[in-house]
């Protein structure tokens, strides 16, 4: 994590959580998501305007990506300064990118070591690594392929709606917070 960050988060202990703003979807792409593109549905659920904008500017990306992690619960977040900003996934939190020589990287370019390679009922490829659970990218399959073949990746299969629970991440902080408010509201006294 910046340092700037963690000085912010000292100054301002107290600044309220953030959900729904921010989404990256399966190709390790970072979205803003106004109030218009959330009124349009889950980021998730492939409705026209849902995702929002694509953010493009490379030095906000890479500051979201040195500042991504995760609470125990398996929310993930970026810490924008002292404020965590909960992120709704479209898969997975990670979106891993394979090189020809077979490293792997995360969609924020942090090196990973492979444990296991995933399938899922639909053909999806995944990997868990020393960084968490994520995505094959779409244009890497071929080489995960590869690699499984070759005896490199030991292969495992999985049920796509079982991932999340197996592997401890939420896809929608938002719809949690949700929930956790629903739910609270209804045990308040009258």
């Amino acid at each position: 994590m910046d340092d700037i960050v963690k000085q912010a988060m000292a100054k301002w202990p107290s600044v309220p959580d953030c959900y729904g703003w921010l989404g990256l979807d399966a190709r390790g792409n970072w979205y803003m998501r106004d109030d218009r593109a959330q009124a349009c549905g889950s980021f998730a659920n492939g409705a026209p305007g849902a995702k929002g904008s694509m953010l493009q500017h490379t030095k906000l990306i890479d500051f979201i990506g040195r500042n991504y992690a995760a609470t125990d619960a398996g929310l993930w977040y970026f810490q924008n300064g002292p404020q965590r900003v909960f992120v709704e996934l479209e898969a997975t939190p990670w979106v891993w990118r394979i090189s020809p020589d077979g490293s792997v990287r995360s969609h924020s370019g942090a090196a990973a070591a492979v444990a296991c390679a995933y399938v899922d009922e639909e053909g999806y490829a995944y990997l868990e690594t020393d960084l968490g659970f994520g995505l094959v990218h779409t244009q890497d399959v071929a080489l995960a392929a590869q690699a499984i073949e070759a005896g490199t990746w030991t292969l495992q299969h999985g049920l796509r709606a079982a991932l999340p629970g197996q592997f401890r991440y939420v896809t929608s902080p938002q719809a949690t917070q949700v929930v956790h408010h629903t739910a609270r509201a209804q045990k308040s006294p009258p």
